[in-house]
């Protein structure tokens, strides 16, 4: 008995990619409406703009404000984290010796916030005229102070008259400072001593920043001939 052929299936010719080419038409179609709809929109939102011009000016005000308002509330949160870290802040000198210049400045400003000063901040780099930290203590004295960092402390090199005739030259008519000081974790040279006796600057040589950092007196109950206090403002 002969074995019967199976039956002969026709090929599907083109059957798949008459789905597939379909399926990138219709795809195509989409975005080619997609286009046209954003196109239409992008018109008519400039033809409502064009009718009503205080709108952009409006929501660029706006934007703005906000965008400011969270920086300040930004900034206000990182001062009041850092105040709260440093009321009992104490600094061995030995671990100033080892900061880097400008965490030697960071911790100049907290030892500011520590005594009070709620508005301290570290200023310090190019273009800062002198200064690297600013504070108003709470007798309402503005605080310009320099910070010179030495690595190896009263073994490094002094400090000399040239830091302190660039301090002296703009701490009041620049930064308006009522006391202006320079603080080293090293020594001053004596003409640089002279000089700030005679322009009424103050040094904080490495003895009187080690009693300072050590807390609790402020620094102005350790320097000499500090102004008198201003009248009250709201950091008193």
């Amino acid at each position: 008995m002969t074995a019967r052929r199976p039956a002969h299936r026709p090929a599907r010719w083109g059957g798949r990619p008459r789905s597939r080419k379909r399926k990138q038409a219709y795809t195509g179609g989409e975005v080619l409406v997609g286009v046209v709809v954003i196109v239409w929109l992008a018109s008519a939102l400039m033809d409502w703009l064009a009718t009503h011009p205080w709108v952009l000016p409006v929501t660029l005000l706006t934007a703005g404000a906000s965008a400011s308002a969270f920086f300040w509330f930004r900034l206000r949160a990182q001062q009041g984290q850092r105040q709260s870290q440093v009321p009992g802040l104490r600094y061995p000198l030995e671990r100033l010796d080892r900061l880097h210049h400008r965490q030697f400045e960071d911790a100049i400003r907290d030892l500011m916030l520590r005594d009070g000063c709620q508005d301290a901040v570290q200023v310090g780099g190019a273009g800062d005229n002198g200064a690297d930290v600013k504070a108003t203590d709470p007798f309402g004295r503005r605080w310009v102070i320099q910070c010179k960092h030495r690595r190896a402390g009263l073994a490094g090199a002094a400090v000399g008259t040239p830091d302190l005739h660039v301090l002296n030259g703009t701490g009041r008519p620049v930064h308006k400072g009522d006391v202006i000081v320079l603080v080293t974790n090293g020594r001053f040279t004596k003409p640089a001593t002279d000089f700030a006796q005679s322009q009424r600057l103050h040094l904080v040589d490495r003895h009187t920043l080690a009693t300072w950092a050590a807390g609790p007196r402020p620094l102005w109950e350790l320097l000499r001939a500090v102004p008198p206090p201003r009248r009250p403002t709201r950091l008193s």
